[in-house]
């Protein structure tokens, strides 16, 4: 990973490559992960995943990118920004008056699809040690987390 983190970050964990939030395939593990805004924007938010059902990391991120996860952690934290931004809520308005009404999934893709996410993640060897990263990670004061409890 590019030392874009800081080296506070880069000791807490071994982090993978920044990618796409759309395009990742995350491993099937407790960790946590790291969201950024664009390919070389500023780290906005942490979560962590324990072992979900045997999906891990995956499963959490999938969910934010079904659209499934609007009230919840990331999708949370994105639909919010996306719902203050004026330009946003024009696209949907224009796409309401003129029949082409969605569903609140597909607000949480066109959410993400604004927020233009990338991240990555770190593979812990359990659902506590994720919890303990995570906290570890979002006690650092030099970021402006999205995340709502710090």
């Amino acid at each position: 990973m590019e030392n874009t983190l800081g080296q506070e970050f880069l000791a807490m964990a071994g982090w993978s490559e920044w990618v796409p939030l759309g395009d990742c395939e995350v491993p099937r593990l407790p960790g946590v992960y790291l969201a950024r805004q664009g390919s070389a924007g500023p780290v906005v938010y942490v979560g962590m995943a324990g072992e979900r059902s045997g999906q891990g990391l995956r499963g959490r991120l999938r969910r934010y990118t079904s659209g499934r996860a609007l009230a919840s952690g990331l999708g949370e934290a994105v639909f919010d920004r996306a719902l203050a931004d004026p330009g946003w809520l024009r696209e949907r308005l224009l796409e309401v008056e003129t029949g082409q009404s969605m569903r609140a999934t597909d607000w949480g893709k066109a959410a993400l699809a604004w927020a233009d996410l990338y991240v990555c993640w770190a593979v812990t060897p359990s659902s506590k040690a994720a919890e303990v990263l995570e906290k570890r990670v979002l006690a650092l004061k030099t970021i402006e987390w999205w995340n709502r409890c710090r």
